[in-house]
């Protein structure tokens, strides 16, 4: 405690215990709802410098030595460098305003530093929805300004001491009323067709899918469980064996990676198409291109281009919610319209897996051109010879795909389909990787199938004479239950976390559909629905002029209510004054009435010289009335209420005169 010194200023003011910890409490409510996008080392750090501040208040209240707060200021702001590489930013200037606001608790000793403390903290809980506008997010920075109203509340003269529940049910019931005000401002309020700034994506869009991939690199994918899109099928759910969403189509390896390069001529024709099947995707921000659809589409769509492969690609990086409909075929052909396309398909490069490309030609100079026995002589490999399906498999060398294939020979679907492709090649049979997603799960409720990100999945392309593209799944010859479950089924335990649990899955994918309504109703709602807002009333074109004018009326109508409402509230009985009659007529009733006009001090202290017994309760009630009644600023509820329960349970005995 002698690192903390008393300050001249500190000494002056004195700030009450319970405003100190109703500033904790916002100041910890900011911690948790940044946590999820901070490195967990500083959020940690923070939580420590807290709690240490907590605590060394609580036992003697003096402000931090400038010697102290400047070194942290400095380790902040070198942690955060290090971390982003700047200050500025979506991510490290949330990171730094968090930061500033856990120190300057180290300097709040006056009730001017709680206000401040708090006006930077409800900042820096909206901050929070720059990352995440969900409902729960949402409803998060909702109960953050709970402490925080409690604490300007406790500034306030004649605060009676109550308990923390019901010191923060004002704040509950102000936000509660507030509510259909923030309805009528959020559906009136002219709207833009594009905001006047732009918040910076994440460094690591939301979907994993990307143009590249290795044996491991979609391991943070597979355990992740936001949702990456939801599917409504015009007719019934397709068979989960047949729910393939394409995304890249990969044709380049070099050794450990496979990258999605274009192969000019090669469009892939699309022949004999059946089974068509008519959906609307919605497709959650990825800040990339890719548009995934249902294994293949007929055609594109505005604003997107079918890619060779018969991928689809937005115009634009997909920042915000995309919806687009699409028709795909089931069952088809895919014919590639030259024959120097497949070449591409053949492409291996040297130097690398020499004992898989050994085994790809026995198999070739074993069965010929009969390339569905090479295919099945793979596919009986992985059944057979002890692979096992993990989310959490050994590390691979150089030659990874020989280190898979006769070492570890454990992993998942992106082993799988880079080993058997390469394979492939090898046995001279064109093979291409592709990855999306697969399966999903179908929410009654909604009527929608809901497609997480650990529903990512990779797959192989074969091609057969007379049959063209020919799609091969092999993880599912390891383990069928990745295609007829998923992929955390498919692991079970292993690698698996706990948020992925059955009974806990189970809820998470039932609640989405209160997460699709909030997606669609709130974050969805745009300049172009709010034209439509009146169209059930016979209005097609809601313009600027006319929310304008609605936006006028229905302000003049909530400020006339509250203005009624406060009128008739003010000719109710004065709940102090109410709380001293009470206490007169117990007085009157024991033989102390009150004179003509005497005044309540006067009228009391005379009371307690006539009652020794109650003085001290009765000077307590009198300063409790003269606090509430001309302390100058009003009086709070809670305050109000503890003096009337103080008139209601006081005792006057009989004065004997």
């Amino acid at each position: 405690m002698t690192w903390f010194a008393r300050s001249p200023r500190s000494a002056g003011a004195v700030l009450g215990a319970r405003s100190f910890d109703l500033l904790t409490l916002t100041v910890l409510a900011v911690l948790v709802l940044h946590a999820a996008h901070s490195p967990w080392w500083l959020s940690a750090g923070l939580v420590v410098v807290l709690a240490l501040r907590w605590w060394q208040r609580r036992r003697e209240p003096v402000k931090a030595p400038l010697w102290l707060k400047l070194p942290l200021l400095g380790l902040l702001t070198l942690a955060i460098l290090t971390t982003y590489g700047t200050i500025f930013g979506r991510g490290p200037g949330a990171a730094l305003a968090v930061g500033l606001l856990v120190l300057k608790l180290l300097e709040s000793e006056s009730p001017r530093d709680v206000r401040v403390g708090t006006a930077f903290a409800c900042f820096a809980l909206m901050a929070a929805l720059l990352f995440d506008q969900s409902l729960l997010a949402t409803v998060g920075v909702g109960v953050g300004l709970l402490p925080a109203l409690a604490a300007l509340r406790s500034l306030e003269p004649g605060q009676a001491p109550t308990t923390l529940p019901r010191q923060l049910l004002p704040g509950l019931v102000l936000l509660v009323v507030s509510l259909p005000l923030t309805l009528f401002a959020f559906a009136l309020v002219p709207r833009l067709g594009a905001p006047l700034w732009g918040a910076p994506q994440n460094d690591q869009a939301r979907s994993g899918l990307s143009s590249e991939m290795s044996p491991g690199a979609m391991t943070d994918l597979l355990i992740d469980d936001s949702p990456a899109m939801r599917v409504a099928f015009d007719g019934p759910l397709p068979q989960r064996a047949l729910l393939y969403f394409r995304g890249y189509v990969m044709w380049n390896y070099d050794g450990s990676s496979w990258h999605a390069a274009d192969v000019a001529g090669d469009p892939a024709d699309l022949a004999e198409p059946s089974d068509p099947v008519s959906y609307t995707i919605t497709l959650l921000p990825t800040a990339r291109r890719v548009m995934p659809a249902l294994d293949v589409p007929l055609a594109s769509v505005e604003g997107a281009q079918l890619q060779p492969g018969r991928t689809l690609v937005h115009a634009r990086p997909v920042n915000d919610t995309l919806t687009y409909r699409l028709t795909s075929a089931l069952h088809y052909r895919l014919q590639p319209r030259l024959e120097r396309g497949l070449a591409a398909s053949l492409q291996l490069p040297q130097g690398f897996n020499p004992r898989t490309l050994a085994l790809g030609r026995q198999w070739r100079a074993r069965h010929g051109d009969d390339t569905r026995a090479i295919v099945r002589a793979a596919l009986d490999m992985f059944h057979d010879d002890g692979f096992s399906y993990t989310l959490a498999p050994a590390p691979l060398g150089r030659d990874r795909m020989d280190d898979f294939l006769f070492s570890t020979r454990e992993g998942f679907c992106e082993y799988y389909a880079s080993a058997f492709t390469v394979l492939m090649r090898a046995a001279g049979v064109p093979a291409r990787v592709v990855t999306g997603y697969q399966g999903g799960f179908w929410n009654k409720l909604g009527n929608y199938l809901l497609v997480r990100q650990s529903d990512a999945h990779a797959w192989s392309e074969v091609w057969m004479a007379g049959r063209g593209w020919v799609r091969v799944d092999p993880t599912a010859a390891v383990r069928p239950e990745r295609v007829n479950l998923g992929a955390a089924a498919a692991a079970g335990g292993d690698g698996r976390p706990w948020y992925q649990d059955a009974w806990l899955q189970g809820f998470r994918n039932r609640w989405d559909v209160v997460n699709r309504w909030w997606d669609k109703g709130v974050i969805g709602f745009d300049a172009l629905r709010q034209r439509g807002l009146l169209t059930p009333f016979g209005v097609q074109q809601t313009d600027t002029q006319m929310l304008t004018l609605l936006l006028i009326i229905g302000s003049v109508l909530f400020a006339t209510a509250g203005l009624t409402w406060a009128m008739l509230r003010r000719t109710a009985m004065d709940p102090a004054l109410a709380g001293l009659r009470l206490l007169e007529r117990k007085l009157g009733r024991a033989g102390v009435a009150r004179r003509r006009g005497e005044g309540p001090q006067h009228y009391l202290t005379r009371a307690a010289r006539a009652m020794p017994g109650q003085r001290e309760a009765l000077d307590a009630l009198m300063q409790q009335y003269l606090a509430l009644r001309y302390a100058g600023d009003p009086p709070a509820r809670e305050s109000l209420r503890a003096f009337r329960r103080a008139a209601r349970d006081f005792h006057a005995p009989r004065v004997v005169q």
